[in-house]
Order: structure tokens, then sequence, then C-alpha cells
């Protein structure tokens, strides 16, 4: 099975609320983030991702590390991701669907509701937040 590098954010409220989106022409939700192309740093790749994605400019200085993921990809079969996963904590965000995103949407990990997520996500990004976020 391939691997595919990735940098994904998990950029988060105060209130804990996290933001998802959807690619075009995918019917799952997902961190944003994407591919790291060769020689650029996980960091780097997610910088760009975030303003060409949703418009979110930020500093590398804003992105904290919080660990390595790995799951099935959800939209190339026979491909598992690797994700470098960085945490973004904002308060107002000015962000929008841009580039190759459909959909954003804000979600409570404790009860995320109906959304077709990811693996990633449902099973590792998710279920690690809500942990952390009652024991930090």
């Amino acid at each position: 099975m391939k691997v595919i590098k990735i940098a994904a954010a998990l950029i988060a409220r105060r209130n804990g609320d996290v933001l998802l989106v959807r690619k075009n022409g995918t019917e799952v939700f997902m961190q944003p983030g994407g591919k790291i192309e060769p020689g650029e740093t996980p960091e780097a790749a997610l910088i760009r991702e975030l303003y060409e994605e949703i418009g979110l400019s930020v500093e590398q200085d804003a992105l904290q590390p919080i660990g390595e993921f790995q799951a099935i990809a959800a939209n190339e079969p026979h491909h598992r991701v690797h994700a470098d996963l960085f945490l973004i904590t904002i308060d107002d965000p000015k962000i929008s669907a841009g580039g190759e995103i459909d959909e954003i949407a804000w979600v409570s990990p404790a009860a995320p509701g109906d959304l077709p997520m990811a693996p990633l996500t449902a099973d590792h990004i998710l279920p690690f937040w809500q942990k952390w976020r009652t024991t930090a």
C-alpha cells in the first residue's frame, strides 16, 4: 500500500470546536492541509495549503506540532496517509472555502453530528483532540 505524506491542521476555536473541510468531488470531511511537495517541510506545506484552501495566512510560529498520525486514505484507493499534525488555536478566523474546497464545517469533537468523515479524522484526530482537551 502506498503512503501519502501530508501536513494537516487541527484548527480549533477556544471552545474546542474544530474546522473540517470537504474537497471538491469528495464526500468526506477532514482537516485542512495537503500533500508535502518534494523539498518542502511539513510546516511550509501546511502554510501553503491553508492559504490556498481556506484563505488563512499563518506564520510558522503559530503552528504547534502535535504528532504524526496514519490511516487509510479517504479519497485515494490503496493508499495510506501519514500526517504531520499541527494545532492552530484561533478566536475569530476569517476562513472561507476556496481552491479545491467545496465546504467547511465547525464541529464539536464530542458531538460531530452525522458528517461523513475521513478515517484519519474520525478514528484518530477527533478522539485525540477530545481526550487531550479533557486532560490538559
